[in-house]
């Protein structure tokens, strides 16, 4: 970057996208599953539970119901990590940022 205004100006455009990609996550579902499909749960791009989906043939077996749904839980919250992820490096490529580059907020 040949100045500081140019570093600004960056600066200021990688809020601006960040903005605007936090509130196209809180819009957005992520489904995650566990068991083969017995446990799913769907989270907001925020991360709340906005759906619990639970097969009848794991009722009645508690222990391992609640392993399904911790797992569920971290495969859906794993989705929306990444999305942002990806959505965050292609931003910073558009910007010309070098790969890598860990923004401050």
């Amino acid at each position: 970057m040949k100045n500081i205004g140019e570093l600004m100006l960056k600066a200021q455009k990688v809020q601006s996208q960040m903005s605007i990609l936090q509130t196209k996550m809180e819009g957005m579902t992520f489904e995650g599953q566990s068991g083969n499909g017995l446990v799913k749960v769907t989270l907001t791009g925020r991360g709340y539970a906005s759906k619990v989906q639970i097969d009848n043939s794991v009722l009645n077996d508690k222990e391992t119901l609640e392993d399904l749904i911790t797992v569920a839980i971290s495969d859906s919250r794993e989705k929306a990590d990444n999305y942002m992820e990806t959505e965050m490096e292609k931003m910073q490529n558009a910007l010309g940022l070098p790969p890598g580059f860990k923004m401050p907020f």
